[in-house]
């Protein structure tokens, strides 16, 4: 990758930076162009699929229950993360420039990580919501009433928020004296922590240590969820029960596979495997895929949104 992102401007530290380079999908205008049709493609699909699974839920009364209320919530969580990064790609695509300023960056690290961490722990409480409904269905009103689903809920955005406040806060408060070209598409905290010459970057090291705790926590909750799902399905004597049990979990399933494995693979794979060309591929993966993918993962087995959603638009 060569050209404009070849020329890095190089800081003495972080007051003075007053844009940071984002590494370019390509150089050569004909491909910008192509990547600004396709990125153009994946937004719209995006748009249209989450936001006909919000004004689905919203209408129709048969789909106020928690499942479809959490399920409107993550799509609206997949609407920000996914308005976050791909309006400002597909910008620089048009201009022919990989910048974005100081205050931009500092707004879509904050936004990126809430809707991502939020995100995280909506699919938490969807699990918790499977599991209730398998394995505990007669108390199913009592444990998941109005109530306690909003609480949840906000209780998911709230802690979202903060845990991308502190980061971000933390992060930008580090002296960044190792040039202002970051190798992402758009602004992350691992990208901005590696310009930082101060051993002050261990305090934000910690606190990313404790969300990963965190977030092993919830996702120790959500195996375990499965493990106990599994069996209630597997004691279901008829097989028509059995399918039909299953089939209530398979999306939330998919959707927590595919965030949790592309997330993995971005950060857990092998220092050998690094290289700009396979980080920008794997950026897509976890950051655009699954906001355009899920609401595609829920409507395709979910034949009372697919019901809704035809009464909708006839």
């Amino acid at each position: 990758m060569t050209g404009p992102h070849a020329h890095r401007q190089q800081m003495s530290n972080s007051s003075s930076i007053t844009q940071f380079l984002l590494l370019p999908f390509t150089d050569t205008r004909e491909l910008q162009l192509l990547h600004f049709w396709l990125f153009l493609g994946i937004y719209l699909a995006a748009l249209l699929g989450n936001g006909l699974i919000i004004t689905t839920i919203a209408w129709d009364q048969h789909l106020h229950t928690p499942m479809y209320f959490f399920l409107l919530n993550l799509a609206l969580l997949d609407l920000g993360s996914i308005t976050t990064t791909l309006p400002s790609s597909m910008a620089s695509f048009l201009r022919d420039t990989s910048t974005i300023l100081y205050t931009g960056c500092v707004a879509q690290l904050v936004f990126y990580s809430f809707c991502a961490s939020a995100e995280y722990f909506l699919l938490t409480i969807m699990s918790y919501d499977r599991y209730v409904a398998i394995c505990k269905p007669l108390h199913y009103g009592t444990l998941l009433g109005s109530g306690a689903c909003v609480h949840m809920t906000a209780a998911a955005w709230a802690t979202g928020f903060l845990s991308a406040l502190l980061h971000t806060a933390n992060t930008f408060s580090l002296p960044l004296c190792k040039g202002n070209a970051l190798g992402q598409f758009f602004c992350e905290i691992p990208q901005i922590l590696k310009l930082s010459c101060s051993h002050s970057y261990l305090r934000e090291l910690r606190l990313l240590l404790v969300s990963a705790c965190l977030f092993s926590m919830c996702f120790i909750f959500v195996v375990l969820s499965y493990v106990q799902i599994f069996r209630a399905v597997l004691r279901i004597p008829s097989e028509q029960g059995r399918h039909k049990a299953f089939s209530t979990c398979l999306p939330h399933l998919a959707v927590v596979s595919l965030f949790l494995s592309t997330v993995m693979f971005a950060y857990l794979k092998p220092p050998s495997m690094a290289s700009p060309s396979l980080d920008l591929v794997v950026s897509v993966l976890y950051s655009v895929v699954p906001p355009a993918v899920n609401p595609l993962i829920y409507s395709m087995r979910n034949q009372e949104l697919k019901d809704a959603l035809w009464k909708l638009i006839s």
